[in-house]
């Protein structure tokens, strides 16, 4: 049922055409909405699995080998044409169901990340998945939570919602539930109504859905214009390889060619020769085995208690250089309690506690939670409190003004309570505060989280809290204990190069006292006000940030340029925020952590969202993060360094004027019994170096640097010398047939020894167990690449043109395969040295 403009309906007419109430739909109602108006989701373009098995062909290399089929056709070579055809086959199919596996992980993976919302059904309040609400349920707004669909507010108190996401208006906007407005009024004017994927940025509310999914104004607008993802810097990478190998690879091939002439070879053997050079240049494989090695490695990382929403964000999480941490819950317990109070007016300060306060029970900010036990503690009957005098107005928590206001009606006179920062309270105070800063400082300097509380008396309201004079009564300082395990995440993250900043709302005294007790603040280091930091410019922030460990009194704008800032001048920064003032900073960081319990507002901008609130476990997926890109770095490796081993070979037996020693057919044989074996086993390979004391790398360093192409080549070369050595050799004593043999098979060896070599940084023989037992999975691999290619070797060798090899053939094939090996292993050796004997 659509319903047009809700805006200027009144409550009662909105309910009445939607046929529900504020107690909200029936269970029953509401599986038949949602059957009837779809999820409430913004439908994402679906490829059919059709299409995907279609794509599996769609790439440069199965183009070229259609076009060598059709050519081996004209030719009479029927055999080989079928083999061709047969092997694309076998290779789309691998893809198309790998690419499935993965497409499934990822919506495993959705699924655990995604939001919720508060609904009333049946008149019970009740959390559902934002995909599940429906037209007509009724959905409870507070602070922090993003709404989750378009709606008609029925009640509303103090609520602030940021509408940027759909005006582009960054102030946000008052609402209003009681007030009915005109046909016409425009979108940024509805004050009445609240928008799917906006953000409640103060006060509560309840309104009635009458817009779902892609009827809700932000999925009119997400219907029209679909955003495409940036470049990872994976792909920044992998594009700038591409772009420098295509010029190389022309440069080879058109160098060969004027040689193939120049020799006076025939048209039929340069074709062989440059289907053979186009074959081996692509690493075919590699973007579905680094989209596969980034699923599995954000599936470990949920089982590590870090759920990724965005998957480029794994191969990102080894790089960080900064993480700036909340205080509260990820550094500390979040367990408050209240250790210590001061007061002048005992009585007073206990109803102004109770009052001032939105807790219930358990429910609620911790902060005020803690003030409930301790009035029960001390004997203060808070819900008689709050029964005997009711509320008349509130000025809801102001991030930016760290306090909070209530108007109570007490004894027949208007009292405003208010609590807040002891700064912010000491600017309205009207009594003398000399003994009451002592106080506060001595409490903080213990490590307290201290709060003031003040009251006036008021004739009306509401009232501009800045220009209220108070009189405060008390203090109350808070003791929230440093979590056990963040003193050594702090010392982890320093070994490892990792700057963590603490940025808080405390007092500058409390924050240090805290830093201190778990690492983070060491002598020489700077603390910071957040006022301070408008003051400085980027460069001269910059300089300060790097030997700052402690923000205090940090508003939201203070931490989004803290952030900012580090990002201009280059540095990977990994931001964790719980709260709807955390928004902006966690939105553009290279590394949004959102905490489990935290608001829906902070997870739905979050990249990833851990589930135990803890620095340790941001700094243990940073660990994990740096193995997956180790093991994409790998993966890189062993595919490039295979593809220019094979080109070497055949480049340079032709230069030479030898017969190819390699037959296009052989090499598609090749990609499937080692880099289709073995690619996919570098996913799950384990941490064989403490990767925590490298110091971080830039993303695009990570994959390719002069280290990576050094390897690569050293590799290559040595593959291109071993397996020309045994062509030739064999060449002398044999038949060509013979020798094509020897160098397919001792190529094959000789790749699969190269991944073995690749599962670990250091020697295979320096700490021998663990060669085996790093990737048991390399190794299976190895074992099925070995049977099919004894099946092909005795059973269809004509297929693939080569002859079955006896024991002592099979001997020599080993053995220049373990000068491979060995080449290897004795490079890998003196890096080891070097690098112990510099350390």
């Amino acid at each position: 049922m659509e319903i047009k403009n809700p805006h200027s309906l009144t409550v009662d007419k909105i309910f009445q055409l939607l046929k529900t109430s504020p107690n909200g739909l029936s269970f029953e109602e509401a599986k038949k909405r949602l059957k009837l108006y779809g999820k409430n989701q913004l439908e994402e373009e679906k490829e059919s699995t059709l299409l995907i098995f279609i794509r599996q062909f769609n790439n440069p290399l199965v183009f070229i080998l259609i076009v060598a089929a059709l050519i081996t056709v004209a030719m009479g070579d029927y055999l080989d044409a079928w083999i061709i055809t047969g092997i694309i086959l076998i290779n789309g199919l691998l893809g198309f169901g790998q690419e499935l596996k993965a497409r499934a992980s990822l919506q495993a993976l959705k699924k655990l990340t995604e939001s919720k919302a508060t609904v009333i059904r049946e008149g019970k309040q009740i959390e559902i998945p934002v995909s599940d609400i429906t037209v007509g349920d009724i959905i409870v707004l507070g602070e922090g939570d993003i709404v989750p669909a378009d709606a008609r507010l029925f009640e509303s108190t103090g609520l602030l919602v940021d509408e940027s996401v759909l005006t582009g208006e960054s102030i946000p906007v008052e609402k209003e539930a009681e007030i009915v407005l005109p046909e016409d009024t425009p979108l940024y004017k509805r004050t009445n109504i609240v928008f799917k994927g906006t953000i409640v940025v103060r006060g509560k509310g309840k309104a009635v859905v009458f817009a779902v999914g892609k009827n809700t104004e932000i999925g009119k607008i997400a219907e029209k214009v679909k955003e495409k993802s940036p470049e990872t810097p994976l792909q920044r990478a992998l594009k700038s390889f591409s772009k420098k190998w295509l010029f190389a690879l022309i440069v080879i091939l058109f160098s060969i060619f004027i040689i193939g002439v120049l020799q006076g070879r025939d048209f039929y053997t340069l074709f062989l020769l440059i289907v053979s050079e186009l074959v081996s240049a692509v690493p075919e494989g590699l973007p579905l085995v680094v989209t596969f090695i980034l699923v599995i490695g954000a599936l470990k990382l949920a089982k590590k208690k870090t759920l990724t929403k965005y998957l480029p964000a794994v191969e990102t999480l080894g790089s960080a250089t900064y993480i700036v941490s909340d205080k509260t819950g990820t550094i500390t317990e979040g367990k408050l309690q209240v250790k210590d109070y001061f007061s002048t007016d005992k009585e007073k300060l206990f109803l102004a506690s109770a009052l001032c306060n939105d807790a219930y029970e358990e429910k609620g900010d911790p902060l005020e939670v803690a003030i409930l036990k301790w009035l029960e503690k001390e004997g203060f009957d808070w819900r008689k409190a709050r029964k005997s005098y009711p509320r008349l107005w509130e000025h809801p928590f102001d991030t930016k003004l760290r306090l909070m206001a209530t108007i109570n009606k007490v004894n027949g006179e208007n009292l405003l309570f208010i609590k807040g920062a002891f700064e912010s309270l000491e600017k309205l105070a009207q009594n003398d505060m000399s003994q009451l800063r002592e106080i506060h400082d001595k409490m903080a300097e213990n490590g307290l989280r201290v709060i003031a509380v003040g009251w006036a008396k008021v004739d009306s309201f509401p009232v501009d809290i800045t220009q209220i004079k108070i009189n405060i009564i008390g203090l109350i300082g808070f003791l929230d204990p440093p979590k056990k395990e963040v003193k050594k995440a702090v010392e982890t993250a320093r070994q490892a190069g990792i700057r963590v900043i603490m940025v808080t709302g405390d007092n500058i005294k409390t924050a240090v006292a805290v830093a201190k007790m778990v690492g983070i603040y060491q002598k020489g280091d700077f603390s910071l006000l957040g006022e301070q930091i408008d003051k400085y410019s980027d460069e001269e922030l910059y300089n300060i940030l790097k030997r700052t460990s402690v923000v205090a009194r940090a508003t939201p704008e203070n931490k989004y340029k803290i952030v900012k800032t580090l990002q201009k001048h280059l540095e990977i920064v990994a931001v964790t925020g719980d709260g709807v003032n955390d928004v902006p900073a966690l939105k553009v960081a290279d590394l949004g952590i959102a905490m489990g319990d935290g608001t829906e507002a902070a997870k739905e901008v979050a990249k990833m969202i851990i589930t135990d609130n803890n620095l340790g476990v941001i700094v243990d997926a940073i660990r994990y993060g740096r193995t997956i890109a180790l093991n994409l770095r790998r993966t890189i490796y062993y595919l490039i360094s295979c593809s220019f081993g094979e080109i070497g070979l055949i480049s340079s037996a032709f230069i030479l004027n030898y017969p190819l020693p390699l037959h296009p057919i052989q090499i598609l044989w090749i990609n499937v019994v080692t880099e289709g074996t073995q690619d996919k086993t570098f996913a799950f390979n384990k941490e064989d170096t403490d990767v925590m004391k490298e110091k971080p790398k830039k993303p695009e360093k990570v994959f390719f640097d002069r280290k990576q192409m050094f390897d690569i080549l050293f590799a290559a070369l040595l593959m291109t010398v071993t397996t020309l050595g045994i062509f030739l050799y064999t060449l002398e004593n044999s038949s060509v047939k013979h020798a094509v043999t020897m160098s397919f098979s001792s190529l094959i060896v000789s790749q699969w020894l190269n991944g073995i070599q690749s599962i670990k940084s250091t020697p295979f023989f320096y700490k021998i167990i663990s060669s085996f037992t790093i990737n048991p999975y390399m190794y299976l691999g190895v074992f099925i690449g070995f049977t099919l290619q004894l099946l092909a070797t005795y059973l269809f060798p004509h297929f693939l043109h080569i002859i079955p090899l006896s024991i002592d053939d099979w001997l020599k094939v080993f053995f220049v395969s373990f000068i491979f090996f060995l080449g290897i292993e004795v490079k890998k050796w003196i890096e080891f040295l070097l690098k112990s004997k510099k350390s």
